[in-house]
């Protein structure tokens, strides 16, 4: 998997409905992809099934064309019906081999890749083994206050370590913004994860501010 495609590829931006309250979903994830983000998870913790559906459905419409590389957060059965380029799942959701058997029969666009999140040695190493995982996310790297009980802060450290032990895809999650993500990114990410930094605001703003901050570190490269 090519992550990094010049500075827009080290930027991974969640769109979390709550978040970005009162924009649309929609109308964010087509700032962001203006902006020049190729990579954005949808996030909807608290919307029903069905509405999750329908503005994940309205976003993939949004972004046809686009290139940008659209992931859903948690809902394997979601990505099974939508033209989704991947699902992203934590330590205490559905495993990555049942992910896996779930989108498998999708019907529409090519195969989906699966991201698991991380947060420890132990967790990193079962990840980098594990053929159904795809993408790699080890956080949280700064103190964040995106979750109601985020898990211990792992430091940038943390992201050197990981990047020696897989050659995975590797993504660094929590507190980033642009006055830190050159550490992460220097540290061995492929991308940074934003979702304060960049749902808070002015979408497109945050969004072409994180670029320019990714272009600074020097991560132009692939």
């Amino acid at each position: 998997m090519r992550v990094r495609e010049g500075a827009s590829g080290t930027i991974y931006a969640i769109a979390d409905v709550e978040a970005l309250h009162p924009t649309p979903l929609p109308a964010a994830v087509r700032d962001m992809a203006d902006a020049g983000i190729r990579w954005i998870q949808v996030r909807a913790k608290r919307l029903s099934g069905g509405e999750l559906f329908r503005q994940l459905d309205a976003c993939c419409r949004t972004l046809e064309g686009s290139g940008v590389d659209l992931w859903v957060d948690d809902r394997a059965d979601l990505a099974a019906l939508l033209p989704v380029g991947g699902v992203h799942v934590g330590q205490t959701d559905l495993p990555p081999a049942v992910v896996r058997l779930v989108v498998g029969r999708r019907a529409v666009g090519p195969g989906v890749r699966i991201g698991l999140s991380t947060h420890g040695e132990e967790q990193l190493l079962a990840a980098a083994a594990d053929p159904d995982v795809d993408v790699i996310a080890v956080g949280p790297v700064f103190p964040t206050r995106s979750k109601e009980r985020p898990d211990p802060v792992v430091g940038v450290g943390f992201v050197r370590w990981a990047r020696e032990r897989t050659g995975k895809p590797l993504v660094a999650i929590g507190g980033i913004d642009t006055g830190n993500v050159r550490e992460v990114l220097d540290a061995g990410a492929d991308a940074a994860v934003v979702l304060g930094g960049i749902c808070k605001g002015d979408v497109k703003a945050n969004a072409l501010r994180l670029l320019a901050a990714a272009e600074q570190a020097g991560c132009g490269s692939t």
